[in-house]
C-alpha cells in the first residue's frame, strides 16, 4: 500500500510527532497549589489554639461559613487573629490529608510551584520554607513561590481556598474546601485532595 505524502511527511509521521507534541504538554503543565489551608492546616490549628488558651471546645463545624475568629466571643477575637504573628506559628502546621501523597504524584508528570502569601507576618517567609522542606521535599525550592500578590500567576492550574486570589487567574481555577468558604460559589470545587487526584492524575 502506498503511504500518502504531505509536505514530505507520511502519514504516520506526523500523527506520531502530534502525539508526541500532547504528552509534553501533558507532563509540562504549570501547577500552582496555595499553602494555608490546602496543603497545611491553618484552620484547625486556629482553632486548637484557640482551645487551649480559652479552655473551649470550639470547632469547624461551628464556625462554617466564617473565619474562626468571627465565632469567638469579641474579647477572644484579637488573640486569635494575632496567632499568625507569633513564632512557630506555621511551622507547627499539620499537613492536610492526602496532600502530600497526592502531590508528589502531581509533581512527577507536571511543574508543581507552591504559591503562597508569606509577605504579611514576618515570621511566615522562613517558617513557611522550612515546614516544605519537612513535609514536601520533592518541591525543590526554586518551585517555591512565596509572594504578596497571586495575580501576577501564570500558568494552567491554580488551586487555593480564597475566591479573591483564583479571580483574576486566566488557567483552571480550583476552590479548595475550607470551613470559611462553604458558602462560596462560581469555582470548580475540590474537597479533598483525593478530589484533587480524581480530577488531576
Amino acid at each position: 500500500m502506498d503511504i500518502i505524502k504531505i509536505s514530505n511527511f507520511s502519514i504516520p509521521f506526523i500523527v506520531k510527532n502530534i502525539f508526541s507534541v500532547l504528552r509534553i504538554k501533558i507532563r509540562n503543565m504549570i501547577l500552582f497549589v496555595d499553602m494555608d489551608e490546602v496543603i497545611a492546616d491553618t484552620y484547625g490549628a486556629h482553632i486548637e489554639i484557640y482551645n487551649a488558651e480559652f479552655n473551649q471546645r470550639l470547632c469547624s463545624e461551628i464556625c462554617l461559613g466564617h473565619e474562626v475568629w468571627q465565632k469567638v466571643p469579641k474579647e477572644h477575637q484579637e488573640s486569635i487573629r494575632q496567632h499568625a504573628r507569633r513564632k512557630g506559628f506555621f511551622r507547627d502546621l499539620k499537613p492536610i490529608k492526602g496532600s502530600q501523597e497526592v502531590l508528589k504524584e502531581l509533581s512527577l508528570k507536571n511543574d508543581v510551584y507552591i504559591a503562597s502569601a508569606a509577605m504579611q507576618f514576618p515570621n511566615s517567609l522562613e517558617e513557611k520554607s522550612e515546614w516544605l522542606d519537612q513535609y514536601f521535599p520533592f518541591i525543590p525550592w526554586r518551585k517555591r513561590i512565596l509572594c504578596g500578590d497571586k495575580h501576577i500567576l501564570q500558568g494552567d492550574i491554580l488551586i487555593d481556598d480564597r475566591s479573591f486570589n483564583l479571580e483574576s487567574f486566566k488557567g483552571r481555577r480550583i476552590l479548595f474546601t475550607s470551613p470559611h468558604n462553604v458558602n462560596n460559589n462560581g469555582y470548580e470545587r475540590a474537597n479533598s485532595w483525593l478530589e484533587i487526584a480524581d480530577k488531576l492524575l
